[in-house]
């Protein structure tokens, strides 16, 4: 139905999250905010934000590969789709390929910290 994302650095959107950017573009494409009956896949455990509209949207399933113990908030520090008082619950699978799913992440990083790191001990053009 949808793919996305973090769009965060590009945008200066502190929403703009992989799992939000999906969530905007399902509900887009089907035409409703309930999401019922839909799976989320991601690559990291989503943080509170993310956590909170997955469960808002009605997203059935949720399924993630690695485990975030800084800001996971869908059974590492937080448990929100499990919370009782909440008026939906979702089915969350995490740790799926974990081990791949965390490769993928710190190669993504490192390669981010390579680019951030050569852009700031290039050459400033005088002004």
């Amino acid at each position: 139905i949808a793919a996305g994302h973090n769009y965060r650095e590009i945008s200066q959107d502190p929403t703009a999250h992989a799992e939000m950017v999906v969530i905007r573009r399902a509900a887009e494409q089907l035409r409703t905010w309930r999401l019922t009956e839909t799976t989320l896949y991601v690559t990291l455990e989503p943080c509170p934000m993310c956590a909170g509209a997955i469960v808002q949207s009605r997203i059935a399933r949720l399924v993630f590969g690695a485990w975030d113990p800084k800001a996971g908030a869908c059974g590492s520090i937080f448990d929100i789709p499990a919370e009782r008082r909440l008026n939906h619950r979702v089915q969350v699978v995490g740790g799926l390929l974990e081990q791949e799913s965390r490769e993928l992440l710190q190669t993504f990083f490192r390669a981010k910290r390579g680019a951030l790191s050569e852009s700031s001990s290039s050459p400033k053009p005088a002004s």
